[in-house]
């Protein structure tokens, strides 16, 4: 798929970007590529079940005549082929549904990888632009709606318009007349159609919009409940939702008042054509073209066309919703992050940042040429007022986020030329949210590294100073842990997560406030663990305690995006400058902790 795939760009409306119909064709073509001998396979099984379903109505005018005819003994042979008929109809359905199924789901899963696959590579600032709830909502509600499509939509679809033009070609098969009387019903059909395809395709794209933007409100007025509340942002957050669920209400009550519309004309299609047919039958019966049996044959294909088309029609807002999710996940599923070359770390693990610059949105620097050396094996720790950007300047070290200008070097080599790999295998970054996936914990740890043997797995928790806690667990490191499972308290995560930086083993660290949700005792337990963990690492620490701050090497002060000090903890102290100022308030609010002995 890779030459499918462009580089990454945001939509006119800041959100993700959505495919165009062209392109998610050809997208969806590259998917159904390798099945295209399954694919050939389901349409003939379609056709066959298709052509087996119109034997009925033909057979049914069959026992017409035979009835008129007083000919008992010929009705028994129509009704033996109803039954074998009903039975083979029957089988090819399901074959046709088993086929359409494993063309389909492959595919989607495919998809489903592709996009997944983008999300989790995705620049942070491309995510953060566009809104995690538009990620959010593609991955899941997209996805689901596709899946919905190929499970029932598509089969419904393709068996109800293979029966439409076979029913077509077997009412023309009893005469010709009722296929051309039939026609007359084709226009309104068309006009109909046209009015509703021209009109609706915008409507359910702007629908999956303005429910991405409404589960993105959502995501960030819960997310940050916290700061809502404390700066009483309530009535604020309620009017964007509000006006974001509105928008979705009115969205969706303009695709229903559209089905509602379109209904209407086709109820006047239904009417004109079943009124010509019958018309035609009675002249035709009338003047001996046909038999009875014949005119109610052609009666009984008339009125099987409409259940087809009418399915056909039903389906065609489903397959437009549908649609617009397809675009919307091939949207995400094509995007490349910007190439990097692979140049591999192979000096020192330092840490340089030269003039770097920032922003989230142009005009808004979030830092201002910052400068920064950590020498290898270095502790450096980073402390500064909130939206000083100190977890921006953590996320810049560890390759999340590119600098807007300036230059990030990891033992030598430039940030931006190191390959994904590379980079992974030089910074691990440990953050103050830590997910728990569910599942073994032993599987947990795996996700660092699916190789590591369970000597590894052993050794890195107790280096962690999780082995205690993980040995009581009713199954050991066994144990399900996660959603569903074993609950952990938020130190034995932040635990678990150093545990898997220890299995990374890369040679320069980056926490970010990583034990700020452990709490006053396990967060000194925490740093303990980690000094001990990472010694002889370069350690950028995010400190939200000043005792972390402390027992660093160095003191990183940045204020409003900009270096005000940097030096020793006993330097700054003496100084009296901003550092010592934030220490004094520390100090008699929260008496510190021993330094170590010994500096890593």
């Amino acid at each position: 798929m890779g030459g499918d795939r462009v580089p990454t760009r945001p939509s006119d409306d800041g959100l993700l970007p959505t495919a165009t119909a062209g392109e998610t064709w050809r997208y969806a073509l590259r998917l159904l590529r390798p099945r295209w001998g399954l694919a050939v396979l389901t349409v003939l099984a379609l056709t066959a079940g298709t052509a087996l379903q119109l034997v009925a109505p033909r057979a049914l005018g069959w026992v017409v005549d035979a009835a008129i005819e007083g000919d008992r003994g010929g009705v028994l042979g129509p009704v033996q082929v109803l039954v074998a008929v009903a039975v083979a109809a029957g089988v090819f359905q399901v074959l046709t549904r088993v086929l359409i199924a494993l063309v389909g789901e492959p595919a989607l899963a495919s998809l489903r990888e592709d996009v997944l696959d983008r999300a989790l590579h995705l620049p942070a600032g491309e995510v953060e632009r566009g809104g995690s709830g538009d990620l959010v909502a593609r991955i899941s509600g997209d996805v689901e709606v596709v899946t919905a499509a190929i499970r029932s939509t598509v089969p419904t679809l393709a068996m109800s318009v293979f029966l439409v033009w076979m029913t077509a070609v077997g009412l023309a098969a009893i005469d010709w007349r009722f296929a051309v009387v039939a026609l007359l019903a084709v226009p309104t059909d068309f006009y109909a159609l046209r009015w509703y395809l021209r009109r609706s395709g915008p409507v359910f794209a702007a629908q999956r919009v303005a429910e991405g933007a409404r589960a993105q409100q959502l995501l960030d007025s819960i997310g940050g409940a916290d700061t809502v509340r404390a700066f009483r942002l309530g009535p604020e957050h309620l009017r964007l939702t509000e006006r974001r669920s509105q928008d979705a209400v009115d969205r969706a009550y303009q695709a229903i008042h559209f089905r509602t519309r379109f209904w209407g004309r086709m109820h006047l299609s239904e009417a004109i054509g079943v009124g010509v047919v019958l018309l035609a039958g009675f002249f035709l019966v009338r003047d001996g073209a046909v038999t009875v049996g014949a005119a109610t044959a052609a009666a009984f294909y008339f009125s099987r066309l409409f259940e087809p088309v009418n399915m056909v029609l039903m389906m065609i807002d489903t397959a437009q919703e549908a649609g617009a999710a397809l675009s919307r996940l091939v949207g995400v599923a094509r995007l490349e992050p910007a190439a990097r070359r692979a140049a591999a770390v192979h000096g020192e693990p330092s840490v340089e940042a030269r003039a770097v610059d920032f922003s989230y949105q142009d005009g808004h620097d979030v830092l201002h040429g910052v400068d920064l050396a950590v020498r290898p094996g270095e502790w450096l720790a980073v402390v500064g007022a909130t939206g000083a950007g100190k977890t921006t300047l953590a996320k810049m070290i560890a390759g999340l986020y590119p600098p807007g200008s300036g230059e990030v070097r990891l033992g030598g080599v430039s940030v931006a030329d190191l390959g994904p790999d590379d980079l992974r295998d030089t910074v691990a970054l440990v953050t103050q949210e830590v997910h728990v996936f569910a599942g073994p914990l032993v599987d947990d740890l795996r996700l660092a590294r699916p190789d590591a043997t369970e000597a590894e797995i052993e050794r890195a928790l107790e280096r962690a100073g999780a082995l205690p806690w993980v040995a009581a667990l009713p199954s050991a490191e066994r144990t399900v842990v996660g959603r569903g499972g074993h609950r952990l308290t938020p130190a034995q995560a932040q635990e678990l997560a150093l545990a898997r930086l220890l299995l990374v083993d890369a040679p320069i660290v980056v926490l970010d406030e990583a034990t700020a949700e452990a709490g006053s005792a396990g967060a000194v337990r925490l740093e303990r663990a980690a000094r001990q963990a990472l010694d002889g690492r370069t350690v950028i620490v995010v400190a939200h305690r000043l005792t972390q701050a402390a027992a660093a090497d160095r003191v990183l002060v940045l204020d409003r995006g900009r270096v005000a000090e940097c030096g020793s903890h006993d330097e700054l102290v003496a100084a009296g400058g901003r550092y010592a100022r934030m220490w004094s308030a520390w100090s008699s609010t929260d008496p510190p902790a021993p330094r170590p002995a010994a500096q890593v």
